[in-house]
């Protein structure tokens, strides 16, 4: 009898799940009988975080950025659960699936990719009046609560309160808050074109405390964002961020006193509460690991994605930012170098090119840097678009996506409030599993 490994990959975000689909393919193409591939997620799907903006303004339905792993992944075993501990002597963890005690795994090698939530900050009321990016639900409730709030203000009497439920405040300027801005404004603009009000009594500000929109992108790009979103009516205000949050309203750094029903919270990751309970060495709150993505010391674990402080080959002394670029990289060098552990292929220390970034922002406007080349407007709108399309790992998903976007050119995004996610659901905790 053969005695077979047993490879764990914790988590199914970019990293865990390209590292997963590639393994098998090498495994598979080795004619390896003896290697099984066990992948544990607390979700069933791999989420293309990239397009949650669009999920939130409505312009894309949430199935399409979600991959089933179980269409994706035919030859993995799928453990649905969250890891609440790991015994690295033993070589073991423990799954909690939400409905029954805690089953322990074992492995012969483990791959450590459980990626990163929201970075909560300690500001009085953050957690329990903001909402976060990083989740299906997170994204849903956000588009649902501006359109709640866009109701309700039709049917207020109340000048004051009106105007408190038309404004949203979103904290982040990088691209993701810069984008979800955009996508909010513009399903506010089709709510006041169908209703037949003035889009001007709506209120959106951004903020971040930083001296520059979207650094990523460089100064030329992040002016062009500026001069855009203020001309669409959106109040940026750099070098501010909140002070406190409290039922119906925020106070910002700059002593500003905002009413709001809306906040978005959007202004970076750190690594996930599972990385703090390993015992193992941590940069910036993610896992140290060598350039082959190999924690030091256990030639049996693995780490990649945003988990991991992976070297920047590239850039000596810097580790690379927790991007998906990097993150579905790292996944595909995570499935080499596991194979090559297990005596199949040999092991590449992980080094990239930067391919730039794409950041759509709202009708008719984006912003994109492929191989460092600046574009902006429509012709980078198409190239955003084009990218997250083919990036997007599975055909249907592709096609769908591809459809949202050719129905979005000849009609107006969709206003129905659907009441699928709570407050709770959408909460820090819940849906991201932060303890705040």
């Amino acid at each position: 009898m053969v005695d077979r490994q047993r490879v764990v990959i914790v988590g199914s975000g970019f990293a865990g799940f390209e590292c997963a689909r590639k393994l098998s393919r090498i495994v598979a193409k080795a004619g390896r009988t003896d290697v099984e591939i066990v992948l544990v997620s607390p979700t069933d799907y791999m989420l293309y975080t990239p397009l949650l903006p669009d999920v939130a303004g409505g312009l894309i339905d949430p199935r399409f950025v979600a991959i089933p792993l179980l269409n994706a992944l035919p030859k993995v075993q799928l453990r649905i659960g969250a890891v609440t501990a790991v015994d690295l002597d033993r070589r073991t963890l423990r799954v909690d699936d939400g409905h029954s005690e805690d089953r322990e795994l074992s492995w012969d090698r483990l791959v450590l990719t459980p990626g990163s939530v929201t970075r909560l900050f300690d500001i009085p009321g953050l957690a329990e009046h903001a909402n976060g990016l990083k989740s299906v639900a997170e994204a849903l409730y956000l588009r649902e609560q501006l359109l709640r709030q866009l109701e309700l203000a039709d049917q207020e009497d109340d000048e004051a309160v009106r105007r408190a439920r038309r404004t949203v405040v979103v904290v982040g300027a990088s691209y993701a808050g810069t984008e979800l801005v955009a996508q909010l404004k513009a399903l506010a603009d089709t709510y006041a074109d169908r209703r037949g009000i003035d889009p001007r009594k709506f209120r959106f500000l951004l903020l971040d405390t930083a001296d520059q929109v979207m650094p990523e992108v460089g100064e030329q790009l992040g002016d062009k964002v500026l001069e855009v979103l203020r001309g669409r009516g959106i109040d940026i205000r750099l070098g501010t961020t909140l002070k406190e949050l409290s039922p119906g309203r925020v106070l910002l750094t700059d002593g500003t006193e905002v009413a709001t029903h809306t906040v978005a919270w959007v202004t970076g990751v750190e690594g996930a509460p599972l990385l703090k309970t390993l015992g193992l060495e941590l940069q910036k709150g993610r896992l140290v690991v060598d350039a082959d993505l190999s924690v030091p010391g256990r030639r049996d674990v693995f780490a990649g994605g945003d988990a991991a402080a992976v070297p920047d080959l590239t850039k000596p002394g810097q580790i690379t930012p927790p991007t998906a670029q990097h993150a579905s990289r790292q996944g595909k060098a995570l499935a080499r170098n596991v194979a090559a552990s297990l005596g199949i292929g040999a092991t590449r220390d992980y080094r990239h090119r930067d391919m730039g970034l794409v950041v759509d922002l709202g009708p008719g406007f984006a912003v994109a840097n492929p191989l460092g080349v600046q574009l902006s407007g429509r012709f980078a709108k198409a190239v955003a678009r084009g990218y997250h399309v083919f990036a997007v790992p599975r055909g249907v998903n592709r096609w769908a996506v591809s459809l949202a976007y050719a129905t979005n050119l000849v009609t107006p995004r969709p206003l129905a409030l659907l009441g699928l996610v709570s407050r709770e659901e959408a909460g820090f905790a819940r849906s991201e599993g932060i303890d705040s």
